[in-house]
């Protein structure tokens, strides 16, 4: 009898743990379920007041979007995809079409390292041939701010009066500044520097009337919000400043359709990302 009293006592036991309280129902698994795990792809499209190249404004009023893709399972991540714009002001009939594909090479001395190759095409022929840019960037935390240098080298062989190519670097740094929890400033400067990439007469992505062929191109500065919408989309709105001095090389750029002076522009935009 000793026996068969234990053995209910712990069945009840058992079941209270189970169960809960007696005439409730279970309590559910209330565990977070993950609705926002990204495959590695995003959608982006924006609104610009001038599309500026390099310091060099080809378009005003412009729309873009971008879709690109990361595939992870590689010897190092490759980033694929495709850029396209279409202006409104500026050179008649203007758009670019950008393909690119990129790896991430990982970390050396510091830096993250990124290797990529970027074509660009001109659909509507207003710039003429297309040509292959091969881009280096990296890009390290140095606490108090962020640092990114990159380096550009234009395949310009077979393009209209070059044989060669051409150089474009430019170093800038980043501080970002949290707001709320989903709201951030991001302030960022730099300058820019040409090796040939603007010259006279068959210039990418455009031939200016007039300008140095080598030297300090144009100095930035930059401000965006984004604004997280949710854990998929982000808001960004923007303003920036694109100056060269006199002497430096886009000051002189005047041909190939570029729309009004190439320093002291002011501009602005807004731009939606979503990742999936």
């Amino acid at each position: 009898m000793k026996k068969a009293i234990l053995v209910a006592v712990i069945s009840a036991f058992t079941l209270g743990v189970n169960a809960g309280d007696w005439g409730k129902a279970p309590i559910p698994d209330k565990t977070p379920i993950e609705e926002c795990v990204d495959i590695g792809g995003s959608i982006s499209s924006g609104y610009e007041t001038d599309y500026i190249f390099y310091g060099a404004r080809f378009a005003r009023d412009a729309v873009w979007t971008d879709v690109n893709y990361t595939f992870d399972n590689f010897v190092v991540p490759i980033n694929v995809g495709a850029w396209y714009l279409n202006g409104i002001g500026g050179a008649p009939g203007y758009d670019e079409l950008d393909l690119y594909i990129a790896a991430e090479l990982g970390t050396f001395a510091g830096f993250d390292v990124s290797l990529g190759y970027t074509h660009f095409f001109f659909p509507e022929g207003n710039l003429g041939q297309s040509y292959g840019e091969i881009g280096l960037d990296l890009t390290r935390s140095l606490g108090f701010v962020d640092l990114a240098l990159e380096a550009n080298y234009a395949l310009l062989n077979g393009r209209a009066g070059q044989n060669t190519g051409a150089w474009y670097y430019q170093a800038g740094i980043e501080k970002t500044f949290g707001i709320t929890d989903a709201v951030s400033l991001v302030l960022g400067t730099g300058v820019g520097y040409s090796d040939g990439y603007f010259t006279q007469g068959g210039g990418i992505p455009a031939a200016p009337a007039a300008g140095n062929q080598s030297g300090w191109n144009h100095y930035y500065a930059t401000a965006s919000l984004p604004i997280e919408l949710n854990c998929r989309a982000t808001l960004t709105p923007y303003i920036g400043y694109s100056g060269a001095p006199d002497t430096w090389v886009v000051d002189g750029l005047g041909g190939g359709g570029q729309p009004g002076a190439q320093s002291d522009i002011l501009h602005g935009g807004v731009s939606l990302s979503v990742s999936f």
